[in-house]
C-alpha cells in the first residue's frame, strides 16, 4: 500500500536494553549509550562489533519501560559476545510479519506517536489485525545525518 508496507522479518538476535521510569526520549539516549558500550568492546570477547541500524525501541501502552535494541551483525548472529554489563542482554526475536510506515525528517517520540497512531488507523480502516497493545520505533540515521532521514514505526501483524 502507498501508506504503508507489510514486510517478513526472518528470526534475528538483538542486543537489548529495558530503561524503566524514564521519558522516552531520556531512555534512548540511556539505551543507546549502553548497548554502544556493548559495541565498543563491553562484552566477554572485548571485541568491538559494527553499529547497525535499525535501532529499535518497544513502545507498551500505558507502559514507562522502554527496550532499547540495535540488530546483532550478520557475522555475530551464530553467536553474538555475551554483554559483560548486566542491563544488557541478547534477545531472539522471532520470525514475524510486520506493517511498517516510514517517514523523514528528526523522530521525536511525539512525532513516533503520531506516525503509529495513523498507521494503526489505517490497518483497523482496512481490516488488517494487528497487535495493538504495543509498537516498535525504528531509527537508521546518525545524530549527525541532516536530510534524507528515515524513520519507521511497526506493527506486529496478528
Amino acid at each position: 500500500a502507498k501508506d504503508y508496507e507489510l514486510r517478513q522479518y526472518e528470526m534475528a538476535k538483538w542486543v537489548s536494553t529495558v530503561i524503566r521510569g524514564e521519558t522516552q526520549k531520556e531512555a534512548m539516549r540511556q539505551g543507546f549509550w549502553k548497548l554502544f558500550h556493548y559495541i565498543q568492546g563491553k562484552n566477554e570477547k572485548e571485541m568491538k562489533i559494527d553499529m547497525t541500524v535499525p535501532v529499535t525501541c518497544l513502545i507498551k501502552s500505558g507502559c514507562t519501560d522502554f527496550k532499547v535494541s540495535f540488530f546483532v551483525p550478520f557475522e555475530h548472529q551464530d553467536s553474538p559476545p555475551q554483554p559483560t554489563d548486566s542491563d544488557v542482554f541478547i534477545e531472539e526475536r522471532k520470525a514475524a510479519a510486520i506493517f511498517v510506515r516510514s517517514f523523514g525528517g528528526f523522530a521525536s517520540p511525539e512525532k513516533y506517536a503520531e506516525e503509529a497512531e495513523v498507521l494503526a488507523r489505517i490497518l483497523r480502516n482496512r481490516g488488517q489485525p494487528f497487535h495493538e497493545d504495543f509498537f516498535y520505533t525504528a531509527g537508521y540515521d546518525s545524530p549527525f545525518k541532516l536530510f534524507n532521514r528515515h524513520n519507521e514505526v511497526w506493527y506486529f501483524k496478528k
